[in-house]
């Protein structure tokens, strides 16, 4: 039996990048997992792939940013031991004198309250039951805010290391564990909304997908009495430190 097994884990964005490869990890590690995201195209080959490789896995297609299609999609899936809240973007004008009204309201809707509405549909399952684990994807310009990601994204990632804290601080009693992994530059195709999005070389030196999933796996197979608060990840040629050529 692997660690897992018995476990549901419910992971919004899971249709590519980060929450693609998480889902495929956490099934290879015997959990039943439930893939949401807004286009259902995704999030079936995902399915399928974990199926394939005799995983369990269904897709659940949802806004995250529509708080009553969360509410219903969360009474759908039933008990949840693991949420994944992955959802996250950004855009292209993004400098803080560039930056609309518009896009900053979606950056605000997708990135923060996409985060929060999945896991207050969660917490009152978790606190009923005595437990349960909740994982955030943050970045790295949450902790060290930068000029490449831009106001809004620096803000909202922020904003979503404060829940973690608040989720651990008001849950712990209950049970209930929450870890903000915060990634500096990952390989997805996040990247092509940059203003100049970097070069196939500069992605071939960044994290990859299957790192960020094999750190999602190491919180997630954690034991009940331990909770690993934060994670700090970067590539080892982090450009955050050394410089972007696209700046």
């Amino acid at each position: 039996m692997q660690i897992l097994t018995g476990k549901r884990v419910w992971i919004t964005g899971g249709g590519s990048g980060i929450g693609a490869g998480a889902a495929r990890a956490l099934a290879a590690a015997g959990a039943e997992v439930v893939v949401s995201g807004r286009r259902p195209e995704p999030l079936q080959e995902v399915v399928s792939q974990i199926e394939a490789g005799g995983g369990l896995a269904r897709a659940e297609p949802l806004d995250v940013t529509d708080v009553e299609a969360v509410a219903e999609a969360a009474a759908r899936i039933g008990t949840v031991d693991i949420l994944l809240a992955n959802a996250g973007m950004n855009v292209p004008k993004r400098a803080l004198f560039d930056l609309t009204d518009e896009d900053w309201r979606t950056v605000v809707d997708v990135n923060l309250n996409g985060v929060f509405n999945p896991v207050r549909a969660v917490l009152p399952g978790m606190r009923a039951r005595g437990g349960g684990q909740v994982i955030l994807i943050s970045s790295w310009a949450g902790r060290y805010a930068g000029r490449l990601t831009g106001a809004a994204y620096n803000a909202t990632k922020r904003a979503v290391i404060a829940l973690n804290e608040t989720i651990n601080d008001e849950g712990g009693a209950h049970g209930i564990r929450s870890t903000v992994i915060m990634p500096g530059e990952v390989a997805t195709e996040i990247l092509d909304k940059r203003p100049k999005p970097p070069s196939q070389a500069e992605r071939d030196r960044m994290l990859q997908v299957a790192d960020l999933a094999a750190t999602v796996r190491f919180v997630a197979e954690m034991p009940a009495h331990a909770c690993l608060n934060e994670v700090l990840i970067s590539p080892t040629h982090n450009r955050f430190y050394r410089g972007f050529e696209e700046v």
